[in-house]
């Protein structure tokens, strides 16, 4: 075992921002910080990394300055082989995942090489998946990443198996037998190390499948577990109705949420650290005729780039944008339905306006993302803390630029109408299926047609369609049915190459990896707004903005499909009837 200030001690510098280490050292100033802090919010990725990169720092001094602060020793895992039963201890899932290599087991302890010393939450989840007693070493992450594509190739593999392998714990999970449950038993039991080590493994191989939400459904005799991967289920492996009901009573502990309340739906929030990755988790639990289901959706903030370069636009799309983004008042509007990636665009944009100058209050439900810089109020209608209200205090506050997380009724819109008339320039979102009609749901709101006209500037109408897995990645003919539900003939794709996956292990089978967004930009300019006022309907605007080159849904669809990008069944299943 580990002494007990040693573990204290880690705990401390846990708190302490890695940069401030590196000031406390001398080896940065405040300016750089700041600096690489700026870059971050830009792009994503971890500080140190960036420091690097902007020249600031070398990785050596980094790694000296972490074993000088936590007294941790550093070691070069190149200059000897290591064991075959060492590198056994650990699963290839686990490594990768976590970013680490074992390289002796002494007196029940296992010491590793972990690219990040500072994450003790990944140190206390190794200790209970791996069940020894962890100590960490330093070494060069250069040196890890080759020694980990030595002793782990990278495979794409689940966590499935390792899922199968506590059934052997089920009988004790299941000590408790019959309908009612004691509360405190419960629990105790929802506390114990086989329950933690389920539900933390679930965890682990949604990450490693990039799945976006994690479904814990109750069903007569067992639980069934689906992720969403790139916006499609997909069946994992179900528990029995016994331990998944202490499955979800784990979920509910660590998110919050009462316990002993399985009468009503509740809410609550996880915030994990898997292998240096942040992943924010919301759950949502719903009473159901066999029991509570659960809801998680992830977000990984580690892999999410809030840069507007690579969200999918193209260039000409990319500077229409740019040019939107320079008015100094008005509104924007954002559409599509619920996981078109709206959120992470509008995101984006204020990531991309967001600097010293500027001040930006965003009122949402919920904040997704957490930007150093922004000052974000989280809406609580419960207690009188609606969009409407929180708006209206936002004005009283001074700021440049407003973001509503969405506009629900003609009172929220009225007020980001007078904010914009104010000189602010606001962005939200709607719930409707293109740009053209979105004009039509603020009139049917209530909005004077006037008011429309003068202060929206652009609605930009989004979906995701998922990408050909570049492994599998095919050419070939369409079918004369996929044509006809594009209103397409032969001769429209003659001179296009046509792509599709076959199917392989990277991409589960499915021909797909991954997302990209196709997107519908409508512009008001004079045309349109005269258009507003008269209360024009969806299909003269929709035609008079094509006129004045507005790209529609489909035809953005059909720009990914002719590039390789994607396929007829996306670009048919997200744009048909839009």
């Amino acid at each position: 075992m580990e002494p007990k200030d040693k573990i204290d001690f880690k705990t401390q510098a846990k708190r302490k921002l890695f940069g401030h280490i590196l000031l406390e050292q001398g080896l940065i100033t405040e300016e750089q910080v700041q600096e690489a802090l700026a870059t971050q919010r830009q792009k994503g990725g971890l500080l140190g990394d960036i420091l690097v990169s902007l020249k600031h720092v070398t990785n050596e001094q980094i790694i000296l300055a972490l074993s000088n602060y936590l007294d941790i020793e550093i070691v070069n895992i190149e200059e000897n082989e290591i064991p075959g039963e060492i590198i056994e201890l650990v699963p290839p899932a686990i490594a990768q995942l976590y970013r680490i290599i074992p390289i002796s087991l002494k007196d029940d302890v296992l010491t590793i090489v972990q690219e990040d010393a500072l994450n003790l939450e990944a140190t206390d989840d190794l200790r209970l998946i791996l069940k020894h007693n962890i100590k960490s070493v330093l070494c060069h992450k250069d040196v890890i990443a080759r020694t980990l594509e030595k002793y782990y190739p990278k495979k794409h593999e689940s966590i499935k198996q390792l899922l199968q392998e506590f059934k052997a714990d089920e009988p004790y999970i299941e000590a408790k037998k019959g309908d009612y449950i004691d509360i405190d038993e419960l629990k105790e039991l929802a506390d114990t190390a086989p329950v933690k080590k389920w539900v933390g493994l679930m965890f682990l191989d949604a990450v490693l499948e990039n799945a976006s939400d994690i479904h814990f459904e109750a069903s007569e005799d067992k639980y069934r577990v689906r992720y969403r991967i790139d916006g499609v289920l997909y069946e994992k492996i179900s528990p029995l109705m016994k331990t998944g009901i202490l499955i979800v009573s784990r979920i509910k502990v660590i998110s919050g949420m009462d316990i002993s309340e399985r009468r009503l739906p509740q809410d609550g929030r996880i915030q994990l650290n898997v292998g240096g990755a942040t992943i924010d988790v919301r759950v949502s639990t719903l009473p159901t005729k066999y029991g509570e289901s659960v809801v998680m959706r992830l977000l990984n903030k580690s892999a999410v780039s809030l840069d507007l370069n690579t969200l999918g636009f193209r260039n000409e799309e990319l500077k229409l944008i740019y040019q939107l983004l320079s008015k100094p008042n008005g509104i924007i509007l954002v559409t599509g339905p619920t996981g078109c990636g709206k959120t992470t665009t509008l995101y984006s944009v204020l990531n991309y306006l967001n600097d010293v100058e500027t001040k930006i209050i965003t009122t949402e439900d919920p904040v997704e993302y957490d930007i150093s810089g922004l000052i974000q109020v989280q809406v609580n209608p419960s207690i009188g803390v609606d969009f409407a209200n929180c708006l209206r205090t936002i004005l009283r506050q001074d700021p440049d630029i407003i973001l509503v997380g969405e506009i629900r009724d003609e009172e929220t819109a009225r007020i980001a109408i007078q904010a914009s008339l104010t000189g602010h320039l606001v962005f939200s979102t709607l719930h409707t299926s293109d740009s053209p009609t979105a004009l039509t749901r603020l009139i049917d709101m209530g909005i004077k047609p006037y008011l429309i006209a003068a202060t929206l500037e652009a609605v930009i109408s989004q979906r995701l369609v998922r990408k050909i897995c570049s492994s599998c990645k095919e050419e070939y003919k369409p079918s004369d049915r996929f044509l006809k539900e594009l209103n397409l003939t032969s001769g429209d794709i003659k001179g296009n190459k046509i792509f599709k996956g076959r199917g392989c292990s990277n991409c589960h089978n499915t021909g797909y990896r991954g997302r990209i967004g196709i997107y519908e930009i409508l512009v008001i300019n004079d045309e349109v707004r005269k258009l507003i006022i008269e209360q024009a309907n969806t299909s003269a605007i929709r035609t008079v903005a094509k006129r004045s080159g507005m790209t529609t849904l489909r035809d953005s669809g059909l720009i990914a499909l002719y590039n390789g990008l994607t396929t007829f069944e996306e670009v048919t299943r997200e744009t048909i009837s839009k």
